[in-house]
């Protein structure tokens, strides 16, 4: 039987780009590249392959144990959408080290062991939304909870590789809803800090790796909420995640000059690089202003042009219990030449891993 596959939108002949599915994975949960090595995860276990032009083949790398009733919900489809089971985001370090999260914990594997254990318990919302690594091998989060009284934000750094976990800064009390993301900058050597949700909590920071300097290099608009951001040698790329605006890809260079390249359909959290291809996807979120139903992928050879490349249809069931619609996009460093994503509520792809040679 033939599956119905996400419509591909084709480039023109003289962009030379083509994208061909080479691997479609169930159940699998794409986290994070390290090198040529893609990591993803099935229900609580996390594994690893090396992509080749004929093969791809997973080894388990370490597992963690849930909660027993989780051990029940992540095995069923809608139930796993439901309570937000599984990994959610990684960290790879050169050291063998791994870290994760899970629902309500940051746990950390260490080298020669199996088992993920628990390095800190998440005490406010569920979990943060990315983990951020340096090369001097510090491992950064910011808290993300729902905050309707704007308390004080932390952020939390590691020196010991996962092992434990201290405030490393604080957002003082009013000054920003929650942490998005942290993004390391290998050609600035720098972290980016994306924050939101409303006026000026809505801030793109630039910070040194130790947090001793954190400046504001853009905020107070709906423009500056962002939670996908990737540098590149020119600046840093970066799309807007607002309900109440048309949203946007843009360039914010070395020199600080800040450039609209190209307007999205929805709202954008995730991005990624492909060598010298730079990819974001949006969420099926419907509001007055983004009326898409539709989950896409954009994406852009030289940064300069933007085009549509992939398509889905959201699901029929309820965004507010069973997750909007939406494509992940790993973390990490990738020298693979392969993209790999994952689509989740959406028809003919919910839950589902594809890998495709740029």
């Amino acid at each position: 039987m033939v599956t119905p596959r996400p419509t591909v939108v084709a480039f023109p002949e003289a962009d030379k780009w083509a994208m061909t599915r080479i691997a479609t994975v169930p159940r699998f949960r794409i986290l994070a590249w390290s090198g040529d090595l893609l990591y993803a995860s099935h229900a609580y276990t996390l594994l690893r392959a090396k992509i080749t032009i004929t093969r791809i083949e997973w080894e388990i790398v370490g597992y963690f144990r849930p909660t027993w009733w989780r051990n029940l919900t992540v095995t069923l489809r809608l139930t796993s959408r439901f309570f937000r089971d599984g990994f959610h985001a990684l960290a790879v370090l050169p050291t063998g080290h791994f870290v994760a999260t899970v629902p309500g914990a940051i746990i950390s594997l260490a080298p020669g062991e199996t088992e993920f254990r628990i390095s800190h318990e998440v005490v406010r919302g569920t979990r943060p939304l990315h983990i951020t690594a340096t090369p001097d091998k510090r491992l950064f989060w910011g808290e993300y909870f729902d905050n309707p009284q704007r308390d004080e934000v932390h952020i939390y750094a590691s020196e010991d590789r996962g092992m434990s976990w201290d405030v490393a800064y604080t957002f003082p009390k009013g000054a920003i809803r929650y942490v998005h993301n942290m993004v390391y900058d290998e050609w600035d050597n720098c972290l980016w800090i994306l924050t939101g949700d409303n006026g000026a909590e809505c801030r793109i920071l630039r910070a040194s790796c130790d947090l001793k300097e954190v400046d504001v290099v853009l905020s107070g608009n709906q423009q500056a909420r962002a939670v996908a951001a990737v540098p590149m040698k020119d600046g840093l790329y970066f799309s807007s995640d607002t309900p109440v605006e048309t949203n946007h890809v843009y360039r914010l260079d070395r020199r600080g000059n800040l450039t609209k390249l190209a307007d999205l359909s929805s709202s954008s959290i995730y991005g990624c690089r492909v060598g010298d291809s730079i990819f974001f996807s949006t969420m099926a979120e419907p509001s007055a202003i983004n009326s898409e139903t539709s989950v896409c992928l954009f994406g852009s050879r030289d940064g300069q042009q933007w085009r549509r490349v992939l398509e889905w249809k959201k699901d029929s069931w309820p965004m507010d219990l069973f997750q909007y619609g939406n494509v992940f996009l790993p973390d990490g460093s990738n020298t693979s030449g392969y993209l790999a994503l994952t689509s989740v509520a959406v028809e003919n792809g919910d839950l589902e891993t594809t890998v495709w040679r740029i």
